[in-house]
């Protein structure tokens, strides 16, 4: 008896769920004709993938679902438009019948093994001024970046976020401002991208009376989706739930949590994830505030992967290394500490991250918006950080607790230097006050009386060292 009840009840589900769906098909193909077998191609609520003939036929709510769109293969090239990728999503066209949404791939002479990532936080630009210091200084940096590798390896951006300070209207010119760079650009949705009207569609029943997330859609698609390059498979992923008028909180929510989980489905464990997402997932330094609220059911879905996550949202620097196979960056943000000036809350400059892959081997270095790559670390002589007027101190913001940071003094090697929590100076000078954020990546040293010079070596998880030398 009870299983006939249990038989009932799905046949009553199935058949609400048809009375409000349609059917979305199409085909993948590649540039030649043939077809692509085992894309996968979302709603961005449910997932499918296509068959031997390279067609998919997907059960879609019309009331929320906006757009098809693929998980573009490892075997495919990522193309874009204008600098941006945006050739893997389709708008959804309900009054359409019949409408097919077909999608073209080209095929790569090679695997792209070896490319070069940057995850860029913030640039959360209020007005036109803002604009041309991102252009001006965050782009120049990252095209003279991009140079190195050209011809060498591909090149991909992440914007991590808050891509406006709530200006929707520069969506465009920012957008424009990236095109043709040789860097292929893909986003985060952030708090501040979010329509100020209206709530989340994730709270909403359907998107017909509108909702927070369409303008930014209707320059950059949909807010979940994924891609893969060489042996990483790439997510971006939104963490913000949209209240209304400026009013959200850090969390994933069910939605999104669900879409990670089937998309994840369909990569092999083990594999390295990178997941862009806009807030913090594991931040130590600002757990009350920051954090997705439901980090622990996020770690549970990507148990079995091996993941770096990149956020930003907090405008300071903050690693950690949550278990052996998942690594948050929370890195500084590109306009620092809100285009005030040259460095972040926690003292960390203006700047981005540079991730060199090789295989599913990741090596990563903060780039200083206008500074030598090698610029990895500030030091403060003595009476120059107030709060520590006796100290040498250094402020090393990508380090993490793989790092070792050294001093000599006057050629005499003097082992570790201390790690402490304040306020870094140089954010305090800029910001003219104290605000009271402490940083946990301060370093410091006191040299013996009459000493003449330090050295500071500050080396990290792989093997680099850095140094800088203060003559007394």
């Amino acid at each position: 008896m009870r299983k006939q009840i249990v038989f009932l009840n799905l046949l009553f589900s199935v058949a609400m769920w048809n009375a409000q769906a349609t059917v979305v098909k199409g085909s993948v193909k590649s540039t030649d004709g043939k077809p692509v077998e085992n894309v996968v191609v979302t709603d961005g609520y449910r997932f499918t993938s296509t068959n031997a003939q390279g067609e998919y036929s997907l059960d879609t709510d019309e009331a929320k679902s906006r757009f098809v769109y693929i998980s573009t293969p490892s075997d495919y090239e990522i193309i874009a438009s204008e600098g941006w990728n945006r050739s893997f999503f389709l708008p959804i066209n309900p009054s359409d019948e019949g409408k097919t949404y077909n999608f073209t791939l080209t095929r790569r002479d090679q695997p792209a093994k070896k490319f070069v990532y940057l995850a860029v936080s913030d640039p959360q630009v209020t007005n036109e001024q803002e604009l041309a210091r991102y252009a001006n200084e965050t782009l120049v940096d990252m095209q003279q970046t991009a140079s190195r590798f050209k011809g060498k390896q591909e090149v991909y951006a992440m914007l991590l976020g808050d891509l406006v300070n709530d200006r929707m209207e520069l969506f465009e010119p920012l957008r424009k401002s990236m095109a043709s760079q040789g860097i292929v650009y893909s986003p985060v949705i952030g708090n501040h991208d979010h329509n100020q009207l209206y709530t989340a569609l994730s709270n909403l029943k359907d998107a017909k009376s509108g909702y927070a997330e369409a303008r930014y859609e209707s320059f950059f698609g949909p807010y979940n989706y994924s891609f893969n390059v060489g042996d990483i498979h790439i997510v971006a992923l939104k963490d913000i739930d949209y209240i209304k008028d400026r009013k959200y909180t850090e969390r994933f929510g069910k939605e999104q949590l669900d879409w990670l989980k089937n998309d994840l489905s369909y990569v092999e464990p083990g594999t390295t994830v990178f997941i862009n997402v806009h807030a913090p997932v594991f931040n130590q330094t600002d757990k009350g505030g920051g954090n997705a609220r439901d980090a622990e059911e996020f770690r549970q879905i990507v148990k079995d992967y091996n993941v770096h996550v990149f956020a930003g949202h907090t405008h300071f620097y903050e690693n950690n290394q949550v278990a052996p196979t998942l690594y948050e960056h929370n890195i500084g943000a590109a306009c620092g500490a809100w285009w005030a000036g040259h460095v972040n809350r926690c003292g960390a400059p203006n700047g981005y991250l540079v991730v060199e892959v090789d295989g599913a081997n990741v090596k990563w270095h903060y780039k200083a918006t206008g500074r030598p790559a090698d610029y990895q670390l500030r030091i403060y002589k003595p009476g120059e950080f107030k709060s520590e007027a006796g100290y040498v101190v250094a402020n090393v913001w990508d380090w993490d607790s793989a790092w070792r940071v050294e001093w000599s003094e006057d050629g005499q090697s003097k082992g570790a230097m201390e790690r402490f929590d304040d306020e870094d100076q140089d954010y305090i000078d800029m910001h003219g006050k104290p605000e009271g954020y402490h940083t946990r990546h301060l370093f410091r040293c006191q040299p013996s009386s009459g000493a003449k010079q330090i050295e500071i070596r500050a080396t990290n998880r792989f093997g680099e060292t850095y140094k800088q030398t203060v003559v007394l």
